[in-house]
């Protein structure tokens, strides 16, 4: 193994969160597929560790038809029943369903908006915002106020400020940690 300093965080045991953390994690995407994926993995992440969700991406994004909104805005009770009997996810009756109601506000969002990016622009402004040591902030108080408000579910701050960080939106490399700049 190299012998880079990483956040605190970051398992080094586990190769998926090395890989996660160096190639993914506050790294700027904003392609709506990759937003909804990031959004649903990070609602199941709710009461548990990014770790556990991580450890089961691949089997989300196969039990999930690979993320396609649309094939998940028709889920129905067959499919809900599938995923609940499905070990390699979370099989959580609410997360699952709020999976399925989240995926049909985000698609109208992005009805309303051109995109989900677009939508989030309204609260960033476009910005990065570089912060350290929070799981909350105005930032993520008001997107998740919003959501939630649009009737989206396991959407608050704490989710969504993780979201935020996910999609490279806030960036929150530890001071030691090789990938941390100075802005």
């Amino acid at each position: 193994m190299d012998k880079k300093i990483r956040c605190k965080w970051c398992n080094l045991k586990n190769e998926l969160y090395i890989k996660y953390h160096d190639e993914e994690w506050c790294k700027p995407n904003f392609d709506d597929k990759y937003l909804f994926e990031m959004l649903i993995l990070e609602s199941f992440q709710a009461g548990l560790s990014w770790e556990c969700v991580l450890n089961k991406r691949d089997s989300f994004i196969t039990a999930f038809d690979n993320f396609d909104i649309d094939k998940i805005c028709e889920y129905d009770n067959e499919k809900i029943k599938e995923l609940l009997l499905n070990d390699k996810i979370i099989r959580n009756k609410l997360k699952i369903n709020a999976s399925i109601n989240n995926a049909k506000i985000f698609k109208n969002i992005q009805k309303e908006y051109g995109s989900f990016y677009n939508y989030l622009e309204l609260f960033t402004k476009g910005k990065i915002i570089y912060e350290l040591d929070k799981t909350t902030s105005n930032l993520s108080d008001n997107i998740s106020k919003d959501l939630q408000k649009r009737g989206m579910k396991f959407v608050g701050s704490k989710i969504i400020y993780s979201y935020l960080q996910a999609i490279g939106i806030i960036y929150s490399h530890d001071k030691e940690c090789f990938l941390f700049h100075n802005v």
